[in-house]
């Protein structure tokens, strides 16, 4: 959890530094990557209430996996680690 913290304050403060010395440019990155999102997803056709329920979906479909892959993929880890030294160690 303590590298999880330092992490997560290391990316907010690198962001903030970035929005505080590159505003413009930042600003325009962002605006860009949501033209690219709309564009390959094909977002740019659709009403607002089609946008808000694909986004929605895939947003709730995103936060499902990052939650599961937090609760799950550690304890698999270390069985395949132990799986993996205890095969190798003959």
């Amino acid at each position: 959890t303590v590298v999880t913290v330092s992490v997560l304050f290391g990316a907010c403060l690198a962001f903030f530094t970035l929005t505080s010395l590159y505003p413009k440019s930042l600003l325009r990155w962002l605006q860009r990557k949501r033209y690219q999102y709309e564009v390959t997803f094909s977002l740019y056709m659709m009403t607002a209430t089609e946008k808000f329920i694909f986004n929605s979906i895939i947003f709730l479909f995103i936060s499902m996996t990052v939650i599961a892959a937090c609760l799950y993929l550690p304890d698999h880890l270390s069985i395949i680690v132990s799986r993996a030294f205890y095969y190798y160690s003959g």
